[in-house]
């Protein structure tokens, strides 16, 4: 029988299950896998200041990394304010289901509280009706726009 998923910050030490768990989700989301060197840049963004740019939580089972969150304090102009974004959220095939997703987010949500942040926010692809389920099982409440990506160079 298996134990209870327990949710945690992560530890450098957790980089390359991370890592293998974002070309999971780029397989799962049918994106391009990372480019190569993300288990460095992540490592600065994560590790390499006092006041992290980027936060990442991770999932374990039985020992073992299930999944992850990542999530960064962003700015609303609209708003005015700042807000947690929560730029992934992923578990690995066959562990879903098992209260992984929703302690991921409640750690996201104690994040924002953590950084005086009222709120989160982030995108799912449209065709992903499981996770849109979860969403709105959870409270959450979607609104419509498009994501567009320009290169600069």
């Amino acid at each position: 029988m298996k134990g209870r998923p327990v949710v945690r910050r992560a530890v450098d030490a957790d980089l390359a299950d991370v890592v293998a768990l974002i070309g999971e989700h780029a397989v799962y989301e049918k994106a391009d896998p990372p480019a190569d060197g993300l288990e460095v840049r992540l490592r600065g963004l994560l590790f390499g200041a006092a006041e992290p740019r980027l936060r990442c939580f991770v999932a374990e089972l039985d020992g073992g990394v299930i999944g992850y969150a990542t999530c960064s304090a962003e700015v609303s102009t609209w708003d005015g304010a700042e807000y947690l974004h929560m730029d992934c959220l992923f578990l690995r095939d066959g562990h879903r289901g098992l209260g992984a997703g929703e302690a991921l987010m409640n750690a996201v949500r104690d994040e924002a509280r953590a950084l005086g942040l009222d709120h989160v926010q982030w995108q799912t692809p449209a065709w992903n009706e499981g996770a849109i389920r979860f969403y709105e099982r959870i409270g959450a409440v979607a609104k419509e726009k498009r994501r567009f990506f320009l290169p600069v160079d």
